[in-house]
């Protein structure tokens, strides 16, 4: 079974980061965190440390799923200057099913920088948004578009996770953990309001 990977970097985001892998784990999806650096220990923004699954450069990325990248500052930066994701990112997104999902400044810093969104509606963090070479960057809290899964910022981190599972497992899973999770005043209120 392919897995799916979140990746940290020191400064990462982390109500971004840990509220995706909540998330999908909730909705059965095999998501594994990798910190970029050397260690398994990564500190966030906020000072808060976590600790990943697995160390980039010991980990074989075989047909992966999903590669998720958390905002942040400056996480995505971090995130940015790893060569070894970049070339992970090109091939993913070469190939036949693997997705790409990307939040806050990480759209426009990690994947605008490197052109993988030419002619693709993105959102960003505000102020990124001349980061995104050849996007056509709208203000929505989350954008999906081919590939791509992309969110604006922090406090839509929920809503950007829920939209990856049900890119990944349909609507009635992404239905069936925001219920759980009580995004919604009553069961089966719908996630029309957040999905369209």
């Amino acid at each position: 079974m392919s897995e799916s990977f979140l990746f940290l970097a020191e400064g990462f985001e982390e109500i971004e980061a840990l509220t995706a892998v909540d998330v999908l784990r909730r909705a059965g999806i095999d998501v594994k965190t990798v910190s970029i650096t050397s260690a398994l220990q990564v500190t966030g923004a906020h000072g808060v440390t976590v600790t990943a699954d697995l160390i980039f450069d010991n980990t074989l990325f075989s047909s992966p799923k999903w590669l998720i990248l958390p905002g942040g500052m400056p996480g995505a930066v971090n995130l940015y200057e790893c060569a070894p994701l970049q070339g992970l990112l090109r091939r993913q997104v070469a190939s036949d099913k693997g997705r790409i999902a990307a939040i806050c400044a990480a759209p426009a810093v990690v994947l605008g920088r490197l052109g993988l969104l030419e002619g693709r509606k993105a959102t960003c963090y505000p102020g990124f948004e001349n980061e995104m070479k050849g996007a056509n960057v709208v203000s929505d809290p989350v954008v999906v578009d081919g590939k791509f899964v992309l969110g604006n910022g922090p406090s839509n981190a929920l809503i950007w996770a829920l939209h990856i599972v049900k890119e990944e497992k349909g609507i009635d899973v992404a239905e069936n953990v925001a219920n759980g999770m009580l995004l919604y005043p009553k069961i089966n209120d719908g996630l029309n309001n957040y999905f369209g």
